[in-house]
């Protein structure tokens, strides 16, 4: 932040020190003219740093969504696996482990999915994965087989809990540190510009002036509204959990 309030100062301090040089110099003429070249170079750079702020401002949010996103069904293709690989353990441990893997998989899409667009997920959650692999290790088995279907679980579960700390990381996601705030600043100074160059918008010419500032707020409010991937206009929904769900009922019980 200091390194930010520097710059902004070093950056105005030039322009001080350029108006100062050059008028001792006695280049150039006096521009007081709200359409000359000092207000026309000003505006389109603001406009243009607006677009690249705003882009800013979008592109990240919807990236990390469209990435979360796709996040979650591999999360889900990792339970189905782990369903598929509990099939092979002795009855009932089979049925034990696969009524487990629903009820978390049903956990996380009526229960938790909600929480997550405050940025945080159950601890309920993983306290539930935590204790069906703690089920899982502590299975006994006396054959080969069966010590191959438990490995094979375990292995699968392990993708579980990978995939469930990127959904984690996933929406604790934001857009870099101040860009919302370096938009509604840029977006502002686009509505007043007009003022400080010394215009003095009157009458009908308001209108462009007014539906240009309605847009921008439309804008800005878009840009906050899908800044985490679990909430607003572009939120993940669970359909990859709820897929799963369905899913699981056409594959075979354990036996």
């Amino acid at each position: 932040m200091l390194v930010c309030a520097l710059a902004v100062v070093a950056a105005v301090a030039t322009v001080a020190l350029a108006a100062f040089v050059f008028r001792k110099l006695d280049h150039g003429t006096d521009d007081r003219d709200p359409q000359g070249a000092s207000a026309g170079h000003a505006g389109s750079m603001l406009s243009s740093l607006f677009l690249l702020i705003f882009a800013i401002a979008i592109v990240v949010p919807w990236t990390s969504a469209d990435s979360a996103r796709q996040n979650t069904y591999v999360e889900t293709q990792a339970a189905v696996e782990t369903y598929w690989a509990a099939a092979a353990l002795p009855a009932p441990d089979a049925a034990q482990i696969q009524e487990g893997l629903r009820d978390y998989v049903a956990f996380v899409v009526a229960k938790e999915w909600p929480m997550m667009a405050s940025g945080e997920l159950s601890p309920e959650g993983s306290a539930r994965l935590e204790s069906l692999r703690t089920r899982v290790t502590a299975l006994p088995v006396t054959s080969d087989d069966a010590r191959d279907a438990r490995a094979d679980v375990l292995s699968r579960m392990g993708d579980m809990f990978a995939a469930r700390r990127q959904r984690a990381a996933d929406a604790h996601t934001t857009p870099p540190p101040g860009v919302l705030i370096l938009t509604v600043v840029a977006g502002l100074m686009i509505v007043v510009f007009p003022f400080m160059a010394g215009a003095r918008p009157r009458g009908i010419t308001l209108i462009p002036m007014s539906a240009m500032a309605a847009l921008l707020a439309v804008g800005v409010y878009l840009a906050w509204d899908i800044s985490r991937p679990f909430t607003g206009g572009l939120a993940v929904r669970p359909d990859a959990f709820t897929a799963a769900l369905e899913e699981f009922q056409r594959i075979p019980g354990g036996r």
